[in-house]
């Protein structure tokens, strides 16, 4: 693109617009993981050693849900508010990476709950 040709500009309607709209899905988002989580709390009752780590990680698993949510909401309008073309790659790539790290700590840490509920249960179920 040569120097005095204009760049791709959002009019700042159309971002009022896409913020409002952003606005109103997290809303609707954490409304409907409020009733999840009251839900949850309501079917989580007596416990074995089993039941009790999967309930923690169905919690732990809504949580990073409820993160990753967030942090598409808060990318999204980053994205809204990019000045142009560049920035908003250069948002992309810097969400994709912390998406990347966040997955791979997320998917260890279930992955030890896991095994530590398993180790758990089976100790219960020896006489």
């Amino acid at each position: 693109m040569a120097d005095n040709q204009p760049g791709f500009e959002i009019p700042e309607q159309m971002r009022e617009f896409a913020d409002k709209s952003m606005d109103q899905a997290r809303k609707a988002f954490d409304d409907f993981m409020s009733a999840t989580q009251q839900a949850v709390t309501k079917v989580e009752g007596s416990t074995s050693a089993m039941q009790s780590g999967a309930s923690d990680i169905n919690k732990k698993a809504m949580e990073y849900a409820e993160e990753h949510m967030n942090s598409a909401f808060d990318f999204a309008q980053k994205l809204v508010r990019a000045g142009d073309a560049n920035e908003m790659l250069e948002l992309h790539k810097e969400y994709m990476r912390k998406q990347m790290e966040t997955l791979g700590e997320q998917a260890r840490e279930l992955s030890d709950k896991a095994s530590k509920t398993a180790q758990d249960a089976s100790k219960a179920s020896k006489p």
